[in-house]
């Protein structure tokens, strides 16, 4: 039996998704090709299916077998600081979504007011109250 035909491990999966992971964020994959190359990685059986997802991507050899003595993880949870960091994207990708409504909603609120001469109801604030309860909510999960 090849190396092609020998089952592959969880640490070579992850490792393969770690090495698409930053191929992605130096930007040699695109978003979609991404997903499915990390979900072929996942679905992986054997060293053969995870042969090709690296092959054209520079510096990104197979992982090694995984040896049998290898200690397992002990906890399933990320590193304190990759959680954190992870829910500061979550935070500014979900607030910057809200924040852009809001900013358009003030320039219509502003030329609408100036266009008819007097200051009008400040409407823009009630945007606000969904971004608020989102961002309460986001924390109160943590």
């Amino acid at each position: 039996m090849g190396r092609d035909e020998m089952r592959a491990g969880d640490n070579d999966r992850q490792a393969v998704a770690d090495k698409l992971k930053q191929a992605h964020d130096e930007g040699r994959l695109e978003l979609v090709e991404y997903d499915e190359r990390l979900q072929r990685a996942y679905a992986a059986k054997t060293y053969g299916d995870l042969k090709g997802l690296l092959d054209d991507l520079p510096t990104a050899p197979l992982p090694a077998r995984t040896r049998a003595t290898d200690p397992a993880p002990t906890t399933t949870a990320p590193p304190p600081t990759a959680r954190a960091d992870r829910a500061g994207q979550l935070v500014r990708a979900w607030l910057g979504g809200f924040g852009g409504v809001f900013v358009l909603g003030t320039v219509i609120w502003l030329v609408s007011s100036i266009a008819s001469g007097q200051p009008q109801y400040f409407w823009p604030v009630w945007l606000l109250i969904p971004m608020a309860l989102g961002a309460l909510g986001r924390f109160r999960d943590r």
